[in-house]
């Protein structure tokens, strides 16, 4: 579910479609950017797909749902960031 965020960055810290060159000569670049897509895309509804259609849905079935910053606030920084 993160994989579209990783490849997208990837692609931009490469230049191209090639991650070659970047594997070979910078390999904490696209372990920095994996990091980043796994930990900080499931910090967000929007970052995150499963957590998005699980909002679309709770709200379709009329429950409650939190805001984008009370989610962030509420369950997201506090649960992962530490």
């Amino acid at each position: 579910d993160n994989a579209p965020t990783y490849v997208t960055f990837a692609t931009i810290a490469s230049g191209g479609d090639d991650f070659t060159p970047l594997m070979k000569d910078r390999p904490d670049f696209l372990a920095a950017i994996s990091c980043g897509a796994v930990f900080m895309g499931a910090m967000t509804y929007i970052g995150n797909g499963p957590n998005f259609m699980v909002k679309a849905i709770a709200e379709k079935m009329h429950y409650k749902m939190p805001s984008f910053v009370g989610y962030m606030t509420k369950f997201s920084l506090p649960i992962l960031l530490p």
